[in-house]
């Protein structure tokens, strides 16, 4: 089974890493980073695809926004208030907002959908994601090709003590739901005090 997703990854890698960071991406950096440091892919090469996988994907959300705006009222109408956050951050911060945009749970396609809903300039909206899609590209993928024997060594002890792992896992990844929930309701709770 691991020679398979190995050879699948040495033929199609970097098409599934450009498809899976328009999708989503930081979990594809840093498998990407760890098969660049066993020589399985190659690092520039891993970022370059990275980089233009997260644009390729905010880019799609944007004009979503710009282009089908009753389809955003009707459609994900349940996600008005993530919208109103949105909205809210885009007028306080600006162009701030457009490059972190990509570090925010749960506002990730949120944000360029809210900015394509907008006026503003596609090709400034295109410039600061492009720079914020290397950046991200960099701190997920560069820390996993550094730091990959570490990685494989923990993947395998997890996979010899998977009773340990998994629910180090789950209490890791509950985590972090509820930090980006509490920083959401922190967020609605300065709003409503205005």
């Amino acid at each position: 089974m691991e020679g398979t997703f190995i050879e699948l990854i040495r033929t199609y890698g970097y098409i599934i890493l450009f498809v899976w960071c328009v999708l989503e991406g930081e979990t594809a950096l840093v498998i990407a980073g760890v098969f660049s440091h066993t020589g399985d892919m190659n690092l520039p090469i891993a970022l370059v695809v990275g980089t233009l996988g997260g644009m390729a994907g905010d880019l799609l959300y944007f004009h979503i926004g710009r282009y089908n705006k009753n389809y955003i009222y009707k459609k994900l109408n349940t996600q008005r208030r993530k919208f109103a956050i949105a909205h809210m951050l885009l007028k306080k911060y600006g162009r701030a907002i457009i490059f972190f945009q990509r570090f925010m749970y749960g506002l990730r396609i949120v944000v360029p959908m809210s900015v394509g809903l907008t006026r503003y300039s596609r090709a400034e909206f295109v410039l600061i994601n492009g720079i914020s899609s290397f950046t991200w590209a960099c701190i997920f993928c560069l820390p996993a090709w550094y730091m990959g024997d570490t990685i494989l060594g923990l993947l395998t002890y997890g996979q010899e003590h998977w009773y340990f792992a998994i629910p180090m896992i789950i209490a890791f990844v509950g985590s972090i739901f509820y930090f980006f929930h509490r920083v959401e309701s922190t967020i609605l709770k300065l709003r409503s005090q205005r």
